[in-house]
Order: C-alpha cells, then structure tokens, then sequence
C-alpha cells in the first residue's frame, strides 16, 4: 500500500490532444501487474479534447463542473459533477467543458501491456443544438391534460412546507441551490442543481427542506381542465 499526502504536479496538456486550455494531474499509473492509470484533467471554458480512442476503452467520473462528451455517431451529451462515462475500447469519442464553465474528471484507463498507445484525430466541435433526454416518465394510468402550469418556486434556507400531497402529478427541475428530499416511506436524497424529481399524483412528501443556500426550482403540474394545481398539507393523525 502507497498513500501519497503531497498533491501530484499538474502540467499543461499537450497541444496536440486538447483545443484551449486544460491541466493533467497524475494520481496513479501502471505499477506491478497493475496497469491501471488515473489522471485529474481540469478543462477551462471551452477546452476539450480532440477526437481520440483508446484500445482498452476509458473511464470518466466528473467531479466538479459542467461539460460535454460524445461518441462518433452520437449526440453530444451534457455531462456534470458526479456523472461517470464508460468509453468502449476503440470509441472514437471527444470530451471538455462547456463555453461557458470549467469541468474537471477524473479519467480512468488500462494501459495496453503491447504498448498500443490513444490514437489522436481532428479537433471536436460542439454542435450548435445539444439535446439530453432527462426524463421520460410513464404515468401510472392515462390522464387527461387540459394545460400545463410552470412555475418558478424559491424555499428559504431550512424551511420546508412539511407532509404533503398534490392533486396531480408534478415534475420539477432545481435551478438554485438545494434541498433535502424524502417520499414518505423511502430512502433521504439532496437534490442539486441540474437535479430532476417526479411526484406522482397523491403522492406523501415527507420532506422538501431548503438546504442552507435555500433552493430554487421549476415545477411543472400537467392538470386537466377546469383543475388548479393544488398542494395540500396532511396533518399526523
């Protein structure tokens, strides 16, 4: 067993591989029958990487920040801190921040013992309309939907509206902050920003506590015609 307590040095990534600006910071490499490598890539706005693939595949596990990946053939995906990204061995691929943020990863890989090393193509572009499915949810039985209310709520900071249902189904998407959430009878989860959540109809929110930064969130309540979207509290018997 090796612990390391002294950070590993960061350098520049090579010009070759990445467009803009982005720093590798070695964690791990190849030792004994090991050969596994673990590197610390921090994006700037707008670095990523070329179009490139490995033999052995790669492993990406974001931990801070927001940016994009794609395969050859596929879309380009939205990716964020705590997201992990299988890349198959031989995938052509690219990966980086988005324009406007910094992303850093985690990059995960098994060196080929042959000496095959990551074969480097042309320079990625994001495309100019990215699209990420977040969510297709089935509703448990057919509803008739005469419009659609969106509204944009703010929770201060520990406050929460208590036991509750609503009258419908409700979807909502966290723009700010973060809360503690919990359906009654089910595990605590703290929502992000970027986190989506489904209620079906009648269902018991045991909690949806603002976090210290408090929270704000879009809700979206499909209701069916003549029907205000209603939340109601439920007082412990």
């Amino acid at each position: 067993m090796h612990v390391h307590h002294l950070p590993a040095t960061s350098t520049a990534a090579p010009a070759d591989a990445i467009t803009g600006s982005a720093w590798i910071t070695p964690l791990a490499g190849p030792d004994g029958p090991s050969r596994t490598r673990v590197d610390r890539v921090q994006f700037a706005p707008g670095a990523r990487t070329r179009w490139h693939r490995h033999p052995l595949g790669q492993v990406l596990v974001v931990t801070d920040g927001t940016g994009y990946v794609q395969r050859e053939g596929g879309p380009a995906q939205l990716i964020r801190s705590g997201d992990t990204v299988r890349v198959e061995p031989g995938e052509w691929h690219w990966h980086g921040a988005t324009d406007t943020t910094p992303m850093t990863h985690l990059a995960i890989e098994e060196i080929p013992a042959d000496g095959r090393r990551t074969e480097v193509g042309e320079p990625a572009a994001v495309p100019a309309v990215t699209r990420q499915l977040l969510l297709d949810q089935q509703l448990p039985e057919p509803r008739l939907v005469g419009h659609v209310e969106v509204r944009r709520i703010t929770i201060a900071p520990h406050h929460s509206p208590g036991l509750h249902v609503h009258n419908g189904p409700v979807f909502g998407s966290i723009e700010s902050g973060s809360a503690v959430y919990q359906i009654e009878g089910e595990a605590e989860s703290v929502l992000m920003p970027g986190d989506i959540f489904y209620e079906p109809e009648s269902t018991r929110i045991a909690q949806f506590t603002a976090q210290d930064d408090g929270v704000t969130f879009l809700g979206y309540f499909p209701a069916g015609p003549g029907e205000t979207p209603r939340l109601d509290l439920v007082h412990p018997s």
